[in-house]
């Protein structure tokens, strides 16, 4: 069996599959993508070639601007705010007991089980201005200045937007870090505590570093997450309003489905994939580094 595996026709033959369903169901979209985003095409009659018009167009668009800007944002709390508390809170559940420990994660994971537009609905219905859940808790406590039409105003939107999708994602970094977290082997935990390690010391030292590359991972999903967000908000704002919850995915389709401009839809879909690219490559690469250094 060993010696077959050795074969290179057997390996070729094994791997060639995967290579093939990788390059239709990921290069030849890449590729169809490329070549439309040099044209003018509703989607239907003929195709115009214009060069690079609609990355010259790109470049100028306020709106793609604003998209990136909002991406930027959510890539940043979800890494800096959401990661910090989720981190913090599989610590403190994998040092009580299992039985407390399973119940808290089974509750805080519920969210990530619901359907996306569940999980929409129900926050569309809590932020309405009139009968929505968070003004009348509001009404009742005295704080009535607070109320707001939180979807509806450009200066809450986008904070409650990204909220909803934070509270829908939480319960995954969180499985990820208690995961990671609960590997940590005894005898290094023992062995710091031996060398007068304190609990500080001990995660920032031992535990920190051994998983390292779960953090990589969690980090990467929350980048690739915040780049192909969607769903939600097309479903809780629709990019409003205005332009104030405008995403990159949620543009990309706007341009390509509603207002029929495949070709500029296209465009913008080659800067997504070669943003998307080179941010899990400049964070692979910062985790190698990060890691050497250990």
């Amino acid at each position: 069996m060993q010696s077959q595996f050795k074969d290179k026709k057997v390996i070729a033959t094994l791997v060639l599959p995967g290579i093939i369903i990788m390059l239709i169901a990921i290069a030849a979209p890449i590729i169809i993508s490329l070549g439309l985003s040099f044209v003018k095409w509703t989607g239907f009659g003929k195709m115009k070639p214009i060069g690079f018009d609609n990355y010259l167009r790109i470049a100028k668009d306020p709106i793609f601007w604003k998209s990136i800007s909002n991406v930027f944002i959510l890539i940043f709390v979800t890494v800096f705010f959401q990661n910090t508390i989720a981190f913090i809170l599989a610590m403190y559940l994998s040092n009580i007991g299992k039985k407390l420990s399973n119940i808290f994660r089974t509750i805080y994971f519920i969210p990530a089980t619901l359907s996306l537009v569940v999980v929409t609905k129900l926050w569309v219905n809590i932020f309405n201005p009139s009968y929505g859940l968070l003004n009348k808790i509001l009404a009742q406590i005295g704080l009535e200045s607070l109320q707001h039409a939180w979807l509806g105003n450009t200066s809450t939107a986008l904070g409650s937007v990204i909220w909803i999708i934070i509270w829908q994602g939480f319960g995954w970094a969180l499985l990820f870090y208690y995961s990671g977290i609960v590997t940590v082997p005894d005898e290094l935990r023992e062995a710091a505590k031996v060398d007068g390690a304190n609990k500080f010391t001990l995660y920032t030292r031992i535990i920190i570093p051994y998983i390292m590359p779960v953090i990589q991972a969690i980090i990467i999903i929350d980048v690739t997450s915040s780049l192909k967000q969607m769903e939600m908000i097309y479903l809780s704002t629709a990019g409003g309003p205005g332009d104030t919850t405008q995403f990159l995915a949620l543009y990309l389709y706007q341009r390509a489905f509603k207002y029929s401009e495949y070709g500029y839809g296209n465009a913008i879909s080659v800067i997504f994939v070669i943003l998307a690219f080179t941010l899990t490559i400049l964070i692979r690469k910062t985790f190698a580094k990060r890691l050497e250094s250990l």
